[in-house]
């Protein structure tokens, strides 16, 4: 096996600009030992933007080292904030005394597969008058409709212009408060009217938010900034705007997704991790399934130690918004209920294509049938969506290594996984995505104890 602090040390540079890199995985060994996690992805990012919100300079702490917070920094820096280091590692500053626009090119150019240019429309509009937005990209797990987005920055007043370059939004008279109800509490949907409503006019009601631990830690930082936001029952938010903001100085939520691949991985391949910064509260839901299909923990100050109880079980399992169980979860955890005796069936109700990565599982050797319409049942606890699929697990099936390529960011880890507890060789192709929410992945990876080589 390379040197894997020198290959990540490499990738942090150039590699992580590109969605390239195969993997050669020989299986079949637990992985073991402690890995840490960082800030999450999907707190750091969007608290980034609120820093162009801030009137003094804003320091972020415990940032991943991952692509999307690279992609952040460099559309910040294309609009005029500096950004530098801070007074630990992992932390950042962030200037935005010097905001400027920017063009649509620069903006294509620094954003790449990254959908977070949307979340800089309010800011920017209170800052600048305009924003532009480029063709979006993103993983490639479902439609993800931006009218959410649209439909949210026109209740404050706001004017969108699509032309063949994008989209461009001006606020000529200001943007105002709102009442908006969003048709689904959508995490993206949410974000944009909190950055938005903190500086319009008047007070904001939000109705049918979502109200993820990420989103409550861009709630805290929002106020430490100055801004006035109440969360009330049945998930309405009321955000009462005001005409400035300071920077903050916060330190990341832990990343919940992260944790639990680790966990999942401790399921699949029969090890024991210790994963540090792990926390309890944020993470009741997993952990509940996390047992039920076999799975022992330990809660301790400063992480959590996964691995198995015995044999693994079946469960039946229903995605869905916070306090339920993440989409992001349910790949890596298909990944250890192949290895389960008997029937499992996770429903995706969040997402309409993201089982498509079970096809590679297939290959492997795992027993999966994809229902793409969805299993009706008597016992569903989560309301039935049209763009919802299930996935029917059997098991438990050896599974053998086979050559596949990453199709996003968690299932390209749960590919990972599954060659890793599968038997003989896999090549795993497209890795490079990984480093879109997985900071220093092969390095974790090697001490835990995992056999592979970087080939491309």
């Amino acid at each position: 096996m390379k040197s894997l602090l020198s290959v990540d040390d490499a990738a942090t540079a150039e590699e992580r600009e590109v969605s390239g890199e195969t993997l050669r995985i020989r299986g079949g060994r637990p992985l073991t030992g402690r890995v840490e996690v960082k800030g999450a992805k999907n707190l750091a990012t969007k608290a980034m933007v609120a820093a162009l919100l801030g009137e003094t300079s804003s320091t972020l702490r415990d940032v991943p080292d991952i692509s999307d917070v690279q992609v952040v920094r460099s559309l910040l820096e294309v609009h005029g904030v500096v950004v530098t280091d801070g007074d630990e590692p992992g932390s950042m500053v962030f200037d935005p005394s010097g905001a400027v626009s920017a063009h649509f090119e620069e903006i294509d150019a620094h954003a790449g597969a990254s959908r977070i240019p949307i979340l800089f429309c309010g800011p920017l509009l209170h800052l600048l008058g305009e924003a532009l937005i480029p063709d979006l990209g993103g993983c490639r797990i479902g439609d993800r409709p931006i009218n959410f987005h649209m439909d949210a920055l026109r209740a404050f007043g706001a004017i969108v212009d699509k032309s063949y370059e994008g989209i461009r939004i001006t606020a000529p008279d200001g943007l105002t408060g709102a009442k908006i109800e969003l048709p689904y509490p959508s995490v993206g949907a949410t974000e944009q009217v909190l950055l938005t409503a903190v500086k319009a006019r008047g007070v904001t009601e939000l109705r049918n938010a979502a109200i993820e631990p990420e989103i409550m830690d861009l709630i805290a930082v929002l106020q430490k900034m100055g801004a006035i936001i109440s969360y009330e029952p049945n998930r309405v938010i009321l955000i009462e705007g005001v005409d400035t903001l300071r920077g903050y100085d916060h330190r990341c939520i832990f990343d919940r997704n992260e944790a639990a691949s680790w966990a999942c991985a401790a399921l699949a391949t029969d090890g024991d991790i210790f994963v540090g910064g792990a926390r309890q509260q944020e993470m009741l839901t997993f952990l509940n399934v996390f047992r039920k299909a076999g799975g022992w923990f330990d809660v301790r100050e400063d992480g959590i130690q996964f691995r198995r109880d015995g044999a693994l079980k079946p469960v039946v399992v229903e995605t869905d918004v916070h306090p339920g169980f993440m989409t992001d979860w349910q790949q890596p955890l298909i990944v250890a209920l192949t290895q389960a005796e008997g029937r499992s069936i996770v429903h995706e109700t969040v997402y309409e294509n993201r089982l498509g990565f079970t096809e590679a599982l297939v290959q492997m050797g795992a027993d999966i049938v994809v229902h793409p319409d969805g299993i009706a049942s008597t016992d569903r606890r989560v309301p039935r969506r049209a763009l919802e699929q299930a996935a029917v697990i059997n098991g438990p099936t050896p599974l053998h290594g086979a050559d596949v390529e990453v199709p996003d960011l968690r299932g390209g880890y749960s590919y990972v996984i599954a060659a890793l507890a599968a038997e003989g060789e896999s090549i795993v192709r497209n890795v490079g995505i990984i480093r879109r929410g997985y900071e220093k992945f092969f390095t974790k990876l090697a001490a835990l104890g995992a056999d592979f080589d970087v080939i491309g």
